[in-house]
C-alpha cells in the first residue's frame, strides 16, 4: 500500500522546510508553503542557487508572527503583514507583487547574504495560474503547488550513486512537499495522473527538472556536489534535456492530509521514457532552473 511518509512545507522560498505530521492542503499547496520570498531592491528573486547559505535559515510560522533563525545569528520575530506596501515580483513567466514585511527581516537577510535584500509575502488577491498537464495555482514557488517524490525513487538513485563510489543523499536535497512510501518501482510518481490522500486530490502537472540546488547540503548550506546531479544525468533526462526527479502537481481538491494516509492513484499514464537505463551523458549546467527551491 502506498502511503504518505513525509509532509514538508517551506515558509520562505529557498529556506529550510518544516516537517509536520499533518497539513491543510489549500488550492496553492500545503498551508504556509512558500508564502514568503526574499528579493533584491530591484525585485530579483534570491535563492539557494547563488546563495546556498539560505538553506540554513529556519523559518517558523507562529500564528500571526514569523520567526527567522540561522546558526550564529540572533533570531528575529515579527508580525506578518497581510497587506501593506507592495513590491513587484517576477518568476516562471508570472508577474505579480508581494507585500513588504518588517524592515528587521530585510536587515536580517541583508546581513546574512551580504547584499541588500527584502522579504515579501503573498499579497491579498494573489492570482496566479500554473500550467502543465493539470493547471492550478501556487503561492511563491517557482512553478507549481506541490512537489511529490517517492522513497523508492531515492533508493534507486542512491544505489546508483553507491555503485559509482559516491555518498548517498537524503531526500531533503530535492525539497519535496509530499514523500510517498510503498511503491516497489522507482519513479511511479511520474506516471500518476490523478491521486488522492486524506481528503485532498492532486493532478499531475509535469516532471520536475532539477538545477544545482540538490548539490547543496541542506543542513549546512555548503555546496556538496557533484551528486546527485551527476548520477541522475546518466539515466533521468526529460524532453528538454534537463535531469528530472520528482513530480509537480496541482491541487484538484483542497483538504487535509497526514503522514500515514493511504495514497490512491485513480489514473495512470504509460511507462515513463525517462526511466530508461541507457541515456547519453549529461552535464548539470544544461538543466533549466528547478521548481522546488
Amino acid at each position: 500500500m502506498a502511503r504518505i511518509a513525509r509532509l514538508t512545507y517551506y515558509p520562505v522560498k529557498s529556506c529550510a522546510g518544516i516537517d509536520v505530521p499533518s497539513a491543510e492542503v489549500t488550492p496553492a499547496g500545503l498551508a504556509h508553503d512558500r508564502v514568503f520570498q526574499v528579493i533584491t531592491p530591484d525585485s530579483d528573486v534570491l535563492t539557494q542557487r547563488p546563495h546556498p547559505v539560505m538553506a540554513t535559515v529556519r523559518p517558523r510560522v507562529l500564528g500571526d508572527r514569523l520567526a527567522l533563525s540561522a546558526p550564529g545569528r540572533e533570531d528575529v520575530v515579527f508580525v506578518i503583514r497581510r497587506d501593506g506596501p507592495r513590491r513587484p515580483v517576477s518568476m516562471a513567466a508570472w508577474d505579480g507583487e508581494g507585500v513588504r514585511q518588517d524592515p528587521r527581516a530585510d536587515e536580517w537577510f541583508s546581513d546574512l547574504l551580504g547584499r541588500p535584500a527584502e522579504l515579501i509575502g503573498v499579497a491579498p488577491g494573489h492570482d496566479r495560474v500554473t500550467g502543465g498537464d493539470t493547471p492550478g495555482t501556487a503561492a511563491l514557488a517557482d512553478g507549481h503547488a506541490l512537489l511529490v517524490a517517492s522513497e523508492s525513487s531515492l533508493d534507486s538513485l542512491n544505489e546508483r550513486i553507491a555503485a559509482g563510489q559516491g555518498e548517498p543523499v537524503p531526500m531533503d536535497r530535492f525539497r519535496p512537499n509530499v514523500v510517498i512510501a510503498g511503491w516497489a518501482e522507482p519513479h511511479r510518481e511520474d506516471e500518476a495522473r490523478e491521486l488522492t490522500a486524506g481528503t485532498a486530490k492532486f493532478g499531475y502537472a509535469e516532471k520536475c527538472v532539477r538545477c544545482t540546488v540538490p548539490m547543496i547540503d541542506q543542513e549546512t548550506g555548503a555546496k556538496a556536489g557533484p551528486e546527485p546531479i551527476r548520477t541522475l544525468a546518466t539515466y533521468r533526462r526529460g524532453p528538454s534535456g534537463g535531469v528530472v526527479f520528482g513530480m509537480k502537481a496541482a491541487v484538484l481538491r483542497p483538504g487535509q492530509v497526514a503522514v500515514g494516509d493511504e495514497v490512491i492513484v485513480h489514473s495512470w499514464a504509460g511507462p515513463s521514457p525517462s526511466t530508461a537505463a541507457a541515456e547519453p551523458p549529461f552535464t548539470a549546467t544544461a538543466s533549466r532552473p528547478a521548481e522546488s527551491v
